[in-house]
């Protein structure tokens, strides 16, 4: 049985500002930092046999903590960055809601296409899952972890599992440094075993741009 280990990256500053970062390279903050050291040692007990990350720098130096522990390289593939925002990436929210308010309202209600430039939600998900498949067959029977973003891998894994949107917007974020767990086996196909799995702090955050 194959398992995936879909980690979202530590805290930025943009985070907690509730900046849209999209594919902006913005690195981890302290917080971010502490995070991700704190979550590498709960990932290493599951003796992961590889490391795949986002080439964006908060997601690689996210891996890279658990890559300290393990010994293993890490290796980047920029299909797993998160989702691409268009004329958003840079904004506050509040500053987007006000620039591009019928795209925003669209955006909001689930649109899928909002406008203003934001990637395709199905172009987002089938990206992401070719990642996610690609990082799977690397190691069959094995375990892989998975550094990326919080849009990014909402989408790649309901895109793995086939979920109709409706479903998939139902689920909720994962927090900063928290996990989705995922199994494949001959039979059964990909199967969600666990999400929003890590450690739990009062300063976790879950934006997910």
């Amino acid at each position: 049985m194959t398992r995936l280990i879909v980690w979202r990256h530590g805290n930025t500053d943009w985070n907690a500002a509730n900046r849209v970062q999209g594919q902006t390279d913005v690195p981890l903050n302290e917080l971010g930092r502490d995070q991700a050291r704190a979550a590498a040692p709960l990932l290493a007990s599951l003796r992961p046999d590889a490391i795949v990350s986002s080439d964006l720098s908060r997601a690689a130096d996210t891996a890279a903590a658990l890559a300290a522990l393990t010994g293993l390289p890490v290796r980047t593939d920029a299909r797993l960055r998160e989702r691409h925002f268009g004329k958003w990436q840079g904004l506050h929210l509040t500053e987007a809601a006000e620039r591009f308010p019928a795209e925003y309202a669209r955006w909001r209600a689930g649109d899928p296409d909002p406008g203003a430039g934001l990637e395709p939600l199905r172009d987002l998900g089938a990206r992401v899952a070719a990642a996610f498949l690609e990082a799977a067959d690397a190691a069959p029977g094995g375990t892989v972890v998975i550094a990326t973003h919080g849009g990014a891998s909402r989408q790649g894994v309901g895109h793995l599992l086939a979920w109709d949107p409706g479903v998939l917007r139902a689920v909720g974020s994962l927090a900063n440094c928290h996990w989705t767990e995922l199994r494949h086996d001959d039979v059964r196909g990909w199967q969600l075993r666990g999400h929003n799995v890590g450690l739990i702090t009062a300063a976790a955050v879950v934006d997910a741009f």
